[in-house]
Order: structure tokens, then C-alpha cells, then sequence
């Protein structure tokens, strides 16, 4: 589908919303239709990722799928996939959003042989079969330059392709909403750390038909803080082996490895239940053609959280190095598919909730100048 198809589909859909106002109450987008007078473009996709795509709308729709099919949740979720191929930086990689799931295959499976080539290379193939035991037992099988050069600099890469995607998307969806004060930027990453709107205002998803609950916001809860502790993880680590001269492998009861541990066992949870969400979830609210960029990225952060938990049990084993390698090579993977990956909803989300918080703060002054702070920025009210 075409990019303008998108944004027409998606105009005419909200427009029809805006008329009915039934999901006023429903979650931030509904509110944020009743503000706008026009949708251009830029409205359009700052809707399009406001919605957490929860699905009470459509099942609370009088007219989906008869009598004129509206579908918000399906037009929104084709709108993004437009929408990043769109923003997407360097524009010569575009088409790693199109073919996105043999393309996070193939990478992944390419650094993987990569990473046990060069141990190979480098240690011969007694790196495979040998213990490796004490201080800096890793970095005997790869080196620390090695591993951490790689690493950050595809990590860097991905960090500024990131952000001049994220200033592509602010400016065109955003900047008309003005500059964010710090009560803008709080309430934001209160609702990003919440996922209010992931079934919010006393609603709950729709997970398969108009079976509801709350499972998908847990496990994307799951997922979300193990990912923020594996961060935690890597930093505490960092800290000691530079600032306190303690080289890894860690003690099971060390702060990183328990930071570590919670964080894998979290997103091995939170990937394996929104696998199994993806696949009995109703097709009707879905794209099929999308689904390929939704499991491989799942299945790449499962992989390298499960690796990561493999190599903690095996670390004083022979192979090692085997899993070591593993490990490596699907986290080198998840660096640099970032930019091009699913991931990347999760920055425009986040940067969609701020113009949302600037936008109700904005209306709240204009309209009720008396509203209290906890008022100003309830998305259930228009």
C-alpha cells in the first residue's frame, strides 16, 4: 500500500470518528481527533503511533465491520509501517522495513557465524572445548577491544540514525505543538511508563475476537522493564570493572548479575507472551504483511535474552565459547537493526505522547484556566 493510500484511509477513518465521538473516553487518540480541525500528514502519524493499538475501539464500533468498516487499529498500524519507511535514516536502507524479517534473520545469523569465525581465527579451537575460569575468563575468548569496539560502534550508529529519524518525525508530526515544558515531558514518561493508553481509562485489550484483558500491557511490561534492567545490568558493570578494577564474569549475587538475571528472565517472558498474543490475535484489527517485522524483532530480543541466561549457566562450562559467540553475535544483531526494526515505534511513541501532553496542557489553559495540574492532564477528557 501506498503512502498516500495510508494517509487517505487513515483521514477518512478519523474523520468519521470525530463525527460519531462513542470513544471519546476510550484512551488519549479519541481526544486528541476532537482538537484537531484539519489532519494533515504529520496529525495523521502523531495519531497513528498515539494509538496503543489495545483494539477496544473497534469492538466497541457501531460500524466495523459493518456497515462502512471503520478500523482504526488496522489503518493506524499500516500507518506506521508507511510512516517508517518514511522517517527512516539513511533512506538508501528503506527497504529494510519492507523485507524486515529476513533481513533481522539474516543479520542475525551472518554476525552469529561472524563472531565464531573470528574466535576461531583468533583462539583456534580450543576457544570451543576449553573452561574458561577467574577474572576476564570472557575476554580471553574474545577481546574486550574487539567486543566493545564492535559493539559501540554499532551501537552509536544506531543511536544517530535513531535520533535524526526521531527530529524527522518530531518536526513534521510535532513541532506545531510547540515546545514541551518539563510538566509536559513528566506526564509523558508517566504514560510511557504506565501504558495508560495500552487499555487505559477502565479499558482492556482485545487479544483475540473480543476476548479482553490485560495480558498484553503485563507482558509488554515484562519485556519493557527487563530490557531497562539488562541497561542497569550493563552499566553497574561497567562501573565496577573501570572505576572499581572488578573484571567480569560477576558473582551470582553481584549487582549485575542480579540485575542481569531479572532483566533476561523478563524479556524471555515478555517476547514469549506477546509471540503467542501475535498468533491468536484477531485478524480482523491486523495487517498480515506486517507480521514478519512484529516476530522477528520479538524473536530477536528473545534470543538474545535467552542466550544471555544460557551463557550465566554455562560460563564455567567447555563450551562456553559456543554460547558466548551466540550471545555476541544476536546482540550485535539487535544493535544494528534498531533503526529498523519495530523497535523504533517505541521512540515516535514516546515522542507522540509528549506533543499529546503539550497539546492537552495547551487546551486545558485556553479553555479552563482554573483546572488543577492532575486535571490539565487527563487524557479521558477532550
Amino acid at each position: 500500500m501506498s503512502e498516500v493510500k495510508a494517509l487517505s484511509d487513515a483521514r477518512e477513518a478519523v474523520e468519521v470518528c470525530r463525527a460519531c465521538g462513542f470513544c471519546d473516553s476510550y484512551c488519549a487518540v479519541f481526544p486528541a481527533i476532537e482538537r484537531q480541525r484539519v489532519f494533515s500528514g504529520g496529525d495523521l502519524r502523531y495519531l497513528a503511533y498515539l494509538c496503543h493499538n489495545c483494539r477496544g475501539c473497534y469492538y466497541a464500533c457501531q460500524s466495523a465491520p459493518e456497515p462502512i468498516d471503520i478500523n482504526l487499529p488496522r489503518n493506524f498500524a499500516i500507518l506506521r509501517d508507511e510512516s517508517h519507511a518514511h522517517n527512516v535514516w539513511p533512506q538508501i536502507l528503506m527497504r529494510a522495513f519492507q523485507q524486515n524479517g529476513l533481513i533481522v534473520s539474516l543479520t542475525c545469523v551472518i554476525n552469529i557465524v561472524g563472531v565464531l569465525l573470528a574466535v576461531f581465527l583468533f583462539d583456534g579451537p580450543s576457544a570451543f572445548v576449553n573452561t574458561q575460569l577467574g577474572a576476564n575468563a570472557f575476554y580471553r575468548i574474545v577481546p574486550w577491544v574487539l567486543m566493545a569496539g564492535i559493539a559501540g560502534a554499532s551501537m552509536l550508529f544506531s543511536v544517530l540514525a535513531l535520533t535524526i529519524s526521531a527530529r524527522k518525525f518530531w518536526r513534521e508530526s510535532g513541532g506545531s505543538a510547540g515546545i514541551p515544558g518539563l510538566s509536559d515531558i513528566l506526564v509523558a514518561l508517566r504514560h510511557m511508563a504506565t501504558l495508560k493508553n495500552l487499555g487505559g481509562s477502565g479499558h482492556i485489550c482485545g487479544d483475540s475476537d473480543k476476548t479482553l484483558s490485560t495480558a498484553r500491557k503485563r507482558f509488554h511490561h515484562a519485556m519493557a522493564y527487563g530490557f531497562l534492567s539488562c541497561f542497569l545490568a550493563t552499566c553497574a558493570a561497567t562501573v565496577l570493572a573501570h572505576f572499581f578494577g572488578e573484571p567480569a564474569p560477576y558473582p551470582l549475587l553481584s549487582v549485575p548479575v542480579i540485575l542481569g538475571t531479572c532483566g533476561g528472565c523478563g524479556i524471555v517472558i515478555g517476547t514469549s507472551g506477546l509471540i503467542w498474543l501475535k498468533i491468536i490475535e484477531d485478524p480482523a484489527t491486523t495487517v498480515a504483511r506486517l507480521n514478519g517485522a512484529d516476530f522477528s524483532l520479538l524473536g530477536l530480543l528473545w534470543l538474545v535474552a535467552a542466550s544471555g541466561l544460557f551463557l550465566l549457566a554455562a560460563r564455567d562450562m567447555p563450551f562456553v565459547g559456543v554460547v558466548l559467540a551466540v550471545h555476541l553475535g544476536a546482540v550485535l544483531a539487535l544493535f544494528m537493526l534498531l533503526p529498523y526494526s519495530k523497535f523504533v515505534h517505541g521512540v515516535y511513541r514516546s515522542l507522540a505522547l509528549v506533543r499529546a501532553a503539550v497539546d492537552v496542557g495547551r487546551s486545558a489553559n485556553q479553555v479552563v484556566p482554573g483546572r488543577s495540574e492532575s486535571e490539565r492532564f487527563d487524557y479521558s477528557r477532550s
